[in-house]
């Protein structure tokens, strides 16, 4: 009876400590990493699809150019450096780029993207980062 409860305690512990999305398999340990998704993304099939399309809507809308010393609007390049929080926020790391009135307006459209539902490492909530270039 003891060595059947001690048997039944190990069990119990290892199916306990047991992660989502882990793979093992000899000395191989995969871990599946999922990519943060848009709000209103969820149920879609195609995740990356629909985060692309509502960042494209996104800039559309929220993307103010900015003016010159003469009234007219300021086009230029950008690449955005940015990480979506293990809480979903989006935190803007560096903004490189020739202009820095198009490279602050970028910044302020970056900050007004929509709190997410954060990317996954091993089903625990990670920070994901990306690089995006922009032509404004």
């Amino acid at each position: 009876m003891k060595k059947f409860l001690i048997i039944a305690i190990l069990l119990s512990g290892f199916c306990g400590f047991a992660q989502e999305d882990v793979k093992v398999e000899g000395n191989t340990v995969t871990a599946k990493e999922t990519a943060p998704v848009w709000p209103g993304c969820e149920d879609s099939n195609d995740k990356k699809a629909c985060w692309n399309e509502n960042f494209l809507e996104h800039v559309k809308k929220n993307y103010k150019y900015p003016k010159n010393d003469k009234g007219e609007y300021i086009r230029g390049k950008a690449t955005i450096s940015m990480e979506i929080t293990e809480k979903g926020n989006v935190v803007v790391t560096k903004v490189e780029g020739d202009n820095p009135k198009v490279n602050a307006a970028a910044k302020k459209m970056i900050m007004a993207m929509p709190k997410m539902t954060p990317g996954r490492l091993a089903g625990k909530p990670r920070a994901i980062k990306y690089t995006i270039p922009l032509t404004l």
